[in-house]
């Protein structure tokens, strides 16, 4: 697990898991360890909420916790955060009643992926998946970003 404040060098990749069950957690953490990342938890929705305003996180895996997925209090709080305080982030959610990178599921959940726990065994292939597509989607509008605020 990660310490309660630990610092963040320019070089890192950080990644954000809010999870309440040990096994996602687990697979999360290795999955994310294995392609670079450092990675941060946490299981309560307003510590997410503080968490996720202290650092750039690049990726964000969200566990389904509630019943619909409306109610999820920590889905709740990204989805209600300005696209800006969000848009760097590849944001997965994991639950039961999803098919596993099932566009159409994300795109209700306003995230960019749906894994089912079933495929927890998978997830080192699915994060990869997932995160360089959305880098691949994104990777224009990022260096575009990057030159305006250079002034170029």
């Amino acid at each position: 697990m990660s310490a309660e404040f630990d610092l963040l060098s320019p070089s890192d990749k950080p990644a954000l898991i809010t999870a309440s069950s040990g096994n996602l957690l687990e697979a999360s953490k290795g999955a994310l360890l294995g392609l670079g990342y450092k990675v941060h938890w946490v299981s309560d929705p307003v510590e997410f909420s503080s968490r996720f305003a202290q650092a750039a996180y690049q990726v964000v895996i969200l566990e389904e916790s509630a019943s619909p997925p409306e109610s999820d209090s920590a889905l709740r709080i990204l989805k209600t955060m300005p696209m800006n305080q969000r848009r760097h982030a590849t944001t997965i959610l994991v639950g039961d009643g999803f098919q596993t990178l099932n566009p159409l599921q994300a795109f209700q959940q306003s995230v960019h992926a749906v894994i089912n726990r079933t495929d927890l065994g998978q997830l080192p292939e699915i994060f990869q998946k997932v995160i360089s597509d959305n880098d691949l989607f994104y990777g224009i509008y990022r260096d575009t970003q990057l030159r305006m605020a250079e002034g170029k």
